[in-house]
């Protein structure tokens, strides 16, 4: 491939459809050298630990999961295990909301510290803090947040989600953004959406929102790089961040699967960019891509906008069914954090379990966790 818009010549379309999608062509083979080491110790540790596995996940890790699945599902399940440990593979805010949600006794391991995200690194709370600070310069909320309700996604430290919570507003995933964006406009006239521009303009347009009633805040610019005015007149204020993987979608990618495979439907992910979901058949969150293939009658083929590891995950699972799936762009649109969670740090944070040591756990400040817990509880009660 010479770049990101290089087209597969005719004869790669043919391929089978464990190819079609498949990691070989840039990413090492899977490593099953733990895999014996990992079941010995999930046996002897039995139910005092609960293995969470997000979709992104590579399958020699998530094979183990008890449970897989987003953000929003593994929050449901973390809220509700009895499990005394948690162990959470997949990445930082994830686990920091898995002990937001947890009881005392309970405990939330994260397999590898390094496994952050970069979207949620784009809005650091001082950041936040100014711009609240100086939206209530320009008339549009009070410290209370009177008017503007303050929504972030999952995808977001835990001190953002309590900056939320304490303001009135709540966490969504992509799974309810939409119910979170009802559930704001029911009680204030504009929304601040954090993190992710890209899932805030979808969610906002799909209610009939225009995107001239969108604006969106530059943290590294001077009153966000807006004007009074124009912050005056916009409903939604989408703060400047995005998913690396998801990013990489393109319009011309759509395109091209329209042009190279005909009656193939285009399912995408809601953190692609609006011209993207404007030129697919279907835009919904990883659990609604799962549930729409399985839907789907026998001969009906995809061609998915979401994160590889997945879409290859479902190319295999389906393939037997007469259903073919394949990714929207075939050149690594791969979640790089996500896989940093490998089966050595998976074995080695149970061993160490089995030894009555307890690793990598995340432990969020007890003043930050009061208003996340505020914030998510209120996610949990909408529903999706």
């Amino acid at each position: 491939m010479n770049g990101l818009l290089d087209i597969a010549p005719a004869e790669a379309v043919a391929e089978t459809v464990a190819d079609s999608c498949s990691l070989d062509h840039y990413l090492a083979q899977p490593d099953h050298t733990m895999d014996a080491r990992i079941a010995a110790a999930r046996e002897k540790l039995g139910t005092d630990v609960v293995l969470l596995g997000h979709h992104y996940q590579r399958d020699e890790v998530i094979r183990f999961a008890d449970f897989t699945g987003d953000s929003y599902k593994l929050s449901k399940v973390a809220s509700e295990t009895d499990a005394k440990y948690m162990l959470f593979c997949g990445v930082h805010f994830m686990a920091e909301t898995a002990d937001v949600l947890a009881r005392p006794w309970q405990q939330v391991i994260l397999p590898d510290l390094n496994a952050g995200c970069s979207m949620a690194d784009m809005a650091e709370i001082g950041q936040v803090e100014d711009c609240w600070d100086s939206l209530e310069g320009v008339g549009l909320t009070d410290e209370a947040g009177g008017g503007l309700i303050p929504l972030t996604y999952m995808n977001s430290a835990a001190a953002i989600k309590a900056f939320c919570g304490e303001r009135g507003g709540l966490v969504c995933t992509s799974s309810n953004a939409r119910g979170a964006f009802e559930w704001a406009f029911a009680r204030g006239s504009k929304i601040l959406f954090l993190p992710d521009q890209h899932l805030g303009r979808n969610t906002a347009f799909a209610m009939g929102i225009s995107l001239s009633e969108m604006v969106v805040w530059d943290p590294y610019q001077i009153n966000g790089g807006l004007s009074p005015d124009r912050l005056k007149a916009a409903k939604v204020i989408l703060w400047k961040g995005h998913c690396s993987v998801h990013q990489r979608f393109l319009p011309e990618h759509v395109d091209r699967v329209r042009r190279e495979e005909p009656g193939m439907q285009v399912i995408v992910h809601p953190e692609c960019r609006w011209e993207v979901c404007q030129k697919a058949n279907d835009v919904g969150s990883t659990e609604h891509i799962i549930q729409a293939i399985e839907r789907a009658p026998e001969g009906s083929s995809f061609a998915v906008g979401t994160e590889i590891h997945l879409v290859n995950r479902l190319a295999k699972r389906f393939a037997p069914l007469g259903k073919r799936v394949i990714t929207l762009d075939d050149s690594g649109c791969l979640c790089t954090t996500m896989y940093r969670i490998s089966p050595q740090h998976l074995a080695w944070a149970l061993e160490n379990l089995v030894e009555g040591k307890v690793v990598n756990r995340i432990k969020v400040d007890d003043d930050v966790k009061q208003w996340a817990r505020v914030a998510l509880d209120r996610m949990l009660e909408i529903r999706v």
